[in-house]
């Protein structure tokens, strides 16, 4: 969808994107000058493949303050970019065959890295009703003896969804019961949380040591280009994150980890900035999008998209062009509305699509404009 907008912009076409989950704020000043004094002092070597200890202590040190966990910075591994620390624990634990069990809807790589591993995805399949979120009953029936991993996000992409403590705790108590299951959390946007502090789940103690936490700054730091995540798990899944990645990519691009570090030390007031933003956004947005006949939308929790169920609209028909699934009616939206959007069957789920609102308000408000006459033509 975003090569179809650039190239209809191409043309002259004034495309509105909403398809990228990327942050349109520049990354904060104190990071960027810790980046050009890493250059200036020459610290542009190989780095450590795990990455250099000061970055990890700092992570370290922000779980425990942020979030109230006891990592050891070498229970810490950098690497470039979340999606790479995600790999780095699929293809280490997943065995051909084993089952990786997936609640829908997911961030696309998931599935993909699964493939990857020679795996196998169970999905546990959610809707707008339930907000996207799987109940420990779900969960229960997913298992069997042949499951090896559970991977989910909290916050979502592509739902803005989030897990409670006690929505957590229920599945950290099914869990519990099934030592065998490792579990990969995804907490890339944290700090883009409109309700509550954020809840991990490597916060139950009877389950930790199987827990995996992903994260990095590339959504709460306006970090995106950097290419920078970190996985927080045991001393021996540690060690052997360190091992693949080391006949991968090696370490992390070293003027990154200098500016990863200046951002966990330069405090939260720019991220808390960036987020009433975002809030603003998305409060925008819900309105404009519920007073649109035949969507069926929730107000989302957490990161910055909406993912409208938007099966109303199939089978309908503009200009002798019928929409039969939710990527039609995304390519129509583009070629009639000129807003791109992202077809829900790539995140695993047929009838929605998804929207970011990490764009400026006026935009925001033109885009659902857009929006709201194409699918009122639709008959």
């Amino acid at each position: 969808m975003a090569k179809m907008g650039r190239e209809l912009a191409a043309k002259g076409v004034d495309v509105i994107s909403l398809s990228f989950g990327e942050p349109d704020f520049h990354t904060p000043e104190h990071i960027k000058e810790a980046a050009k004094k890493a250059m200036d002092d020459n610290f542009t070597y190989y780095t450590p493949v795990a990455g250099y200890p000061e970055l990890r202590k700092a992570i370290a040190k922000k779980l425990k303050d942020e979030n109230n966990l006891d990592y050891d910075f070498t229970e810490i591994v950098v690497s470039t970019g979340a999606k790479q620390a995600i790999a780095n624990a699929v293809l280490c634990l997943v065995n051909p065959g084993e089952e990786v069990i997936i609640p829908t809807p997911y961030w696309v790589s998931y599935s993909e890295v699964v493939k990857l591993a020679e795996g196998k995805s169970v999905f546990i399949d959610t809707t707008v009703e339930q907000n996207f979120k799987i109940t420990p009953e779900q969960l229960e029936a997913a298992i069997t003896p042949n499951s090896k991993l559970f991977m989910f996000s909290s916050p979502s992409n592509p739902t803005g969804s989030l897990y409670s403590k006690a929505e957590l705790e229920g599945l950290a108590k099914v869990f519990e019961k099934h030592p065998h299951v490792y579990i990969l959390s995804d907490e890339i946007y944290e700090h883009i949380n409109y309700v509550d502090k954020h809840e991990s789940i490597a916060q139950f103690d009877s389950i930790k040591d199987r827990v995996i936490i992903i994260n990095g700054f590339s959504k709460g730091y306006a970090m995106t280009g950097w290419r920078i995540g970190y996985t927080a798990s045991t001393k021996e899944l540690a060690n052997a994150f360190d091992k693949m990645q080391g006949q991968v990519t090696s370490g992390t691009c070293s003027i990154t980890q200098r500016a990863g570090t200046a951002a966990y030390e330069g405090g939260l007031e720019s991220v808390l900035q960036m987020r009433e933003q975002f809030k603003k956004r998305r409060d925008l947005v819900y309105g404009l999008l519920k007073e649109i006949d035949g969507l069926k939308v929730n107000l989302p929790e957490g990161a910055f998209y909406f993912f409208p169920d938007v099966t109303a609209f199939f089978g309908k028909s503009y200009n002798g062009r019928t929409i039969n699934d939710c990527d039609e009616l995304s390519i129509y939206l583009l070629e009639e509305a000129h807003v791109a959007t992202v077809g829900g069957l790539s995140f695993g789920d047929p009838k929605s699509i998804r929207l970011s609102y990490a764009a400026a308000e006026d935009k925001l408000i033109e885009a659902c404009k857009r929006i709201r006459r194409a699918l009122e033509q639709l008959q």
